[in-house]
């Protein structure tokens, strides 16, 4: 369930961390942290998906 919205946090992360490390690479502090800020929002992505995916199986249990 969420194998979309899985794969598109994921590329999200790898995004950010590529983001990140131009950033890092160019001494853009700013890029840094946009990088960084797309790996958390990818992080709370799939955080999200967990949630609901433990809420249908706990439905399903009942």
């Amino acid at each position: 369930m969420g194998i979309d919205k899985r794969a598109e946090a994921t590329a999200k992360d790898v995004q950010g961390k590529a983001q990140e490390a131009w950033g890092d690479l160019t001494d853009d502090p700013k890029l840094e942290l946009e990088g960084k800020a797309k790996q958390v929002e990818a992080s709370a992505e799939h955080k999200k998906e967990d949630l609901k995916d433990q809420a249908h199986r706990t439905i399903d249990n009942v």
